[in-house]
């Protein structure tokens, strides 16, 4: 199954080549933080953005933080923070309408790496990018549909939150940001969950197949034996009688075995049991035929 930490962990090997698609990518890593702080527990994510932000000439500090008390006297695990003064040399709003397609991905490869968590189970996956106000989750959404990928925001303990349901979303993300060994892994592991889908359902349906086949022959055998001890089954039609010798000799066997034994087709064989099923209830009195 595919792990969110490998997925994050491929992102941040991709190194790009131009200088666009480097400054749209550390402005994607910054533009849910404030101050210019990359705040994450994930080293790749860390070393990716002091990388491009000394490509491009700034002067990054990588530093974690100081470990915070709790009050059973145990520490918290210290936060790896990156600080990028974009606003010395970047300007922090990204032209999503004139950037070009390279960089466009690039953004959306920052933003996932730096506010985003993913999480990919049994029962779907699941995406969802943690930003500071409204305008910009009214925003996101807005540039993810543009690109294909339909999402919706919602507020949760004073946060905008703007997530992405269903496999074809999260395909088409994770294809747009580069994760091309997350999207075939992704894609293996859902064709293997239709595959062993779509093999339950053929087994769920031949059990239920069988299940029929075996009461109907019961019902079939139990009106042959009726009719044999009222001394009635030499008096039938040869076709009838022929037909529940047959059933004799093969009490297990479906309608299709039954009418290639007696060369005829299968509804006929159908009609035929029907009539014995019918003429043993007439005996009993019950009139009813199944």
């Amino acid at each position: 199954m595919l792990v969110a930490r490998e997925v994050k962990s491929e992102l941040a090997r991709i190194r790009p080549a131009r200088l666009c698609c480097r400054r749209a990518e550390l402005i994607g890593l910054v533009q849910a933080s404030r101050g210019g702080i990359v705040s994450t527990l994930d080293h790749a994510t860390a070393r990716i953005a002091v990388e491009l932000a000394s490509s491009l000439g700034l002067a990054p500090a990588a530093s974690p933080s100081r470990s915070a008390r709790r009050p059973d006297g145990t520490t918290s695990r210290a936060r790896h923070h990156v600080r990028v003064p974009l606003e010395a040399t970047l300007d922090s709003a990204f032209a999503w309408q004139a950037a070009k397609p390279c960089d466009r991905r690039a953004f959306l490869r920052g933003l996932l790496l730096s506010s985003a968590s993913a999480s990919f189970t049994a029962t779907g996956p699941h995406v969802e990018f943690v930003v500071g106000d409204r305008s910009l989750a009214a925003a996101l959404v807005e540039l993810l549909a543009e690109s294909g990928v339909r999402a919706r925001s919602m507020q949760r303990r004073g946060r905008q939150v703007v997530y992405l349901k269903g496999q074809e979303e999260v395909a088409t993300l994770l294809r747009l940001t580069g994760a091309n060994r997350a999207v075939l892994e992704f894609e293996s592991s859902r064709v293997g969950r239709d595959v062993q889908n779509r093999l339950n359902r053929l087994v769920n349906a031949e059990e239920a197949n069988l299940d029929r086949t075996v009461q109907a022959a019961d019902r079939q055998l139990q009106a042959i034996r009726r009719l044999e001890a009222d001394q009635r089954l030499d008096d039938l039609p040869e076709a009838l009688r022929e037909t529940a010798i047959q059933r004799r000799r093969q009490p297990d066997a479906d309608l299709e075995a039954l009418a290639s034994s007696l060369g005829i087709g299968r509804s006929a064989v159908n009609h035929r049991l029907r009539r014995i099923v019918a003429l043993a209830a007439e005996l009993t009195g019950t009139g009813s035929v199944n």
